[in-house]
């Protein structure tokens, strides 16, 4: 199955945990809103680690969202691993095995988020069992 659509988001920075200031990682939340095929809102933390070189980078983040995906509801969790290769990004969304619930309890997938002139929007590959 495929999911479609834009999202919001809205990543706000955060302070670092006290006593791992000298890692020098970036920490962001991050609250989503879904339209189209997944009508749902996400919460999550995002670390991320910049390189001294321009254009390399890298972050992992954790978000559980919660709605309707194709008619069905519950909640998941998606995890990131993003990397940025000297200006090259890859990225990988994939939901954690067994964290759905309700209506979405078996569900596994990936995502791919697509950025085009500033909008946001999601394909999401997904299978859930029966």
């Amino acid at each position: 199955m495929q999911a479609t659509g834009p999202f919001d988001v809205k990543l706000a920075p955060q302070p670092p945990t006290q006593g791992i200031e000298a890692a020098n990682l970036g920490r962001q939340t991050i609250d989503k809103q879904f339209h189209g095929d997944l009508e749902a809102t996400s919460l999550g933390e995002m670390i991320a680690a910049m390189s001294s070189v321009q254009g390399s980078a890298g972050y992992v983040a954790m978000e559980r969202v919660t709605g309707v995906l194709h008619g069905k509801r519950g909640t998941f969790v998606l995890q990131h691993t993003g990397i940025m290769n000297r200006g090259v990004p890859s990225l990988v969304i994939t939901v954690v095995p067994d964290s759905g619930t309700d209506a979405l309890t078996g569900l596994t997938g990936t995502m791919e988020i697509q950025i085009e002139q500033g909008k946001h929007a999601y394909v999401f590959d997904y299978n859930l069992p029966g």
